[in-house]
């Protein structure tokens, strides 16, 4: 096997897939390249340290194209937590790169994934002296829960707190999330929801929490949750209360359901052993949050960003 050392570049060049395909397409500290052209040196820090920080984040095929889903806010939030590890990070250069790949890879309905990281170096903590990378994905699949109904149960683990890590999407902090789903998974789960000592919910390993009781709709509050920005835009859409919720709340609503950029708007089917039944009011909103990002309600227009 050959190893990179860390004089070596970012990245090095790799082999072509044969296949006949096209393959996608990334932006790459300032290029758009082949996504199958590149590997990171072993030495990586974030690698090893999780030192880096990304956004999930969405383009639609709209009437008049494809166009990016409150993009100026995504990437504002990826600037705090560039800003926490010290992570050089230019948002006017991220949404040109992000509109960029876009056009390359012909995409309409995308995932767009950009990721800024610390390179390869030494293997210390300190991060100061190691060159800084940024780049920017799309892909067409699917992720995550995807609108679909899904069974959950409350988590072993406790979340990340906010007084221990800031609730951003760094890198090294989703270790959490992938011990928990892994956990719920295979208890045969869908999707775990994490819990504080006292009871209060805080949200699940990659999306927030919302429920419905007796017509109310209830936006579940936490501090050690991401400020999720399809939270925000469900919560300008209906009005909705936001305010911290126990795990009884949940078990005696009349509905649940989830929310996030990959997520979308996905109604749970079960909590534990709780099983709920039908959701019209999260059908209602899924479909009103469908026209919002495909640009067909006016009024939100100005979440959208053309490519």
């Amino acid at each position: 096997m050959t190893t990179t050392s860390a004089s070596q570049p970012a990245v090095s060049p790799g082999t072509e897939p044969a296949t006949g395909e096209r393959p996608l397409q990334l932006w790459f500290d300032g290029e758009i390249t082949s996504s199958e052209a590149l590997h990171a040196p072993l030495t990586t820090h974030a690698m090893h340290y999780g030192s880096g920080v990304f956004e999930g984040m969405r383009s639609y095929a709209t009437r008049d194209g494809a166009a990016v889903f409150r993009l100026p806010e995504h990437l504002e939030r990826m600037r705090k937590g560039a800003e926490v590890l010290g992570i050089r990070f230019d948002v006017q250069q991220a949404a040109a790169a992000t509109l960029q790949v876009l056009r390359s890879n012909g995409h309409r309905d995308a995932y767009i994934r950009p990721l800024a990281w610390v390179g390869g170096g030494s293997f210390g903590l300190d991060i100061g002296a190691q060159p800084h990378h940024l780049m920017v994905a799309s892909t067409a699949t699917n992720v995550h829960l995807g609108g679909n109904r899904a069974r959950l149960t409350v988590s072993k683990w406790r979340r990340n707190p906010a007084t221990s890590l800031p609730p951003l999407k760094l890198c090294g902090a989703y270790v959490n999330s992938i011990l928990a789903k892994r956990e719920a998974k295979g208890r045969g789960f869908d999707e775990a929801l994490f819990v504080d000592e006292n009871g209060l919910v805080v949200e699940c390993t990659g999306a927030n929490v919302f429920f419905a009781k007796n017509g109310q709709l209830i936006a579940v509050d936490h501090r050690d949750a991401l400020p999720g920005i399809t939270r925000n835009t469900l919560i300008a859409l209906t009005g909705a209360r936001s305010r911290p919720a126990t795990r009884a709340e949940l078990l005696d609503a009349d509905e649940v359901f989830v929310c996030g950029t990959a997520a979308e708007v996905s109604a749970i089917a079960a909590l534990d052993q709780r099983e709920y039944g039908d959701n019209p009011i999260t059908r209602e909103l899924a479909a009103l949050y469908a026209r919002v990002v495909r640009g067909e309600v006016p009024q939100y227009t100005h979440w959208l960003t053309a490519t």
